[in-house]
């Protein structure tokens, strides 16, 4: 872990003063972003990890990066990624940014499974954090509008999560491939990240589930989202805040033309 001395930027505290509507955003919170890109990318193929994909010119993960850096929400970021890369991201990232440079605090190692990248970034966070921001690098179009409903949010419930109201109908199915029930869609929502809780209640549910994960494993039962050990592990409400039907998941190679459609016409919902 390689740790930057803190550094304060007065213009963007002034910005995001003049900016603020009554009652949506605080200038006394600290909020620290946990940008996940430790992936290995097996399903996108090639022989970089996708983070690192070229879309558009720039580095996938150089995307989600420069708007958490660029927000006047986030104070601090954390960014995981796979041991080694160090230089690399330095040189080839991080060298792109030009605003917010100076929220960047760390690196962090990550884990063989996204539970321990995350836990390996919320370990990170050595200064004072109200708010922690968990954010997957894979996913470049975040907008700083959804980090303002998800700071309103998190500052009065303590857990929130992305998300959008699904467009299909979704089937749960049996374990033998036939269908066994349909949920109400209007109950069905489509989980993104950002995922953002007080740092004392994500810290402490970490903190609780690396301990039972033998258990949990051999029970079946898989963690797929930071929401999931919120209220597995503490029984914690987990408010959902509108997201963005844009803010996809780079995952499998045709998801690179659709991104790069995307960035050609950014007024598209």
């Amino acid at each position: 872990m390689t740790l930057l001395p803190p550094r304060e930027s007065l213009r963007r505290k002034r910005e995001y003063e003049g900016n603020t509507k009554e009652g949506t955003t605080h200038m006394e919170d600290r909020c620290t972003a946990v940008l996940l890109a430790a992936g290995k990318g097996t399903r996108m193929g090639g022989p970089l990890p996708k983070q690192y994909l070229p879309l558009a010119g720039k580095p996938l993960l150089a995307y989600s990066l420069e708007t958490l850096l660029k927000s006047p929400v986030i104070t601090d970021l954390v960014l995981v990624i796979p041991e080694g890369d160090e230089t690399y991201v330095r040189e080839n990232v991080l060298s792109r940014i030009t605003e917010g440079r100076e929220k960047f605090r760390c690196f962090a190692k990550g884990g063989a499974e996204r539970y321990n990248s995350v836990a390996s970034g919320i370990g990170a966070i050595a200064w004072p954090c109200d708010y922690v921001f968990i954010h997957d690098g894979a996913r470049p179009f975040l907008d700083e509008a959804t980090l303002e409903r998800l700071h309103k949010a998190v500052r009065e419930t303590g857990a929130c999560i992305a998300g959008m109201p699904s467009k299909d109908t979704v089937k749960i199915s049996s374990r033998d491939g036939f269908v066994e029930r349909t949920p109400d869609r209007a109950k069905v929502w489509i989980i993104q990240t950002p995922q953002v809780f007080s740092c004392e209640l994500i810290r402490d549910a970490y903190g609780k589930l690396l301990p039972q994960l033998p258990e949990l494993v051999e029970r079946g039962i898989h963690v797929t989202d930071d929401a999931m050990v919120v209220e597995s592990i503490t029984g914690h409400r987990v408010r959902l805040v509108e997201g963005s039907y844009r803010n996809i998941k780079v995952t499998t190679p045709e998801d690179i033309p659709l991104s790069e459609a995307l960035l050609q016409n950014p007024a598209s919902q």
